[in-house]
């Protein structure tokens, strides 16, 4: 999600993925339970069945598949943005991928089946789940279209003015593992822009 929603409650997360009724919003409120967990928490693991939906009220979080040799680090979430397994959320089946937490964090956890229940007891809550659904898509056309077709210097230059406060929050290693390339490279890179 591009507008970083730093501090919001549950409602206004939600309703800024796609506008809820104040009694749809309740009804998904009730469902929600507020967390705190560390920095270096694995919130998803692969090869899991993820039973919850997490919403980041405060921290930063990586999505990665675990690989023998290094880690691939394919998303970020800040403030605002959902963790979520698709895998988990649509089939009931493990995710591929991990999410480790790089801050401490403050999350709204809501269990997949209550949210599935939601959605067959309200049609505005069913519609929410589709535009939810339908914006994690979007938003992960749009990583690969940039992947594919952006070098990775303009995918650094990208990731700089969404979100320019990435490179104090995040390891350089992981932000050059997302840009598919080596921390030396994107050392150059660095060099370069500055």
């Amino acid at each position: 999600m591009q507008k970083h929603l730093s501090g919001m409650d549950i409602l206004e997360i939600l309703n800024h993925i796609h506008p809820l009724s104040k009694e749809a919003g309740q009804k998904i409120v009730q469902y929600s339970t507020k967390i705190n967990l560390p920095k270096g928490h694995i919130i998803l693991e692969a090869d899991k069945t993820e039973t919850s939906v997490y919403f980041i009220k405060k921290g930063i979080v990586r999505a990665f598949a675990p690989k023998e040799e290094k880690d691939i680090t394919f998303w970020f979430g800040r403030e605002g943005d959902p963790i979520v397994s698709m895998k988990s959320y649509v089939d009931n089946k493990p995710g591929y991928e991990c999410v480790e937490l790089l801050e401490d964090c403050e999350l709204y956890e809501i269990k997949n089946h209550d949210l599935q229940q939601l959605f067959l007891e309200d049609i505005s809550i069913a519609n929410w789940g589709r535009k939810f659904a339908e914006t994690l898509l979007l938003h992960t056309e749009e990583r690969l279209i940039s992947k594919l077709f952006k070098s990775a210097k303009e995918r650094y230059l990208e990731l700089l003015q969404d979100n320019p406060d990435f490179v104090q929050r995040i390891q350089l290693g992981y932000i050059a593992s997302y840009l598919g390339i080596t921390q030396v490279s994107l050392s150059r890179i660095r060099a370069e822009i500055k």
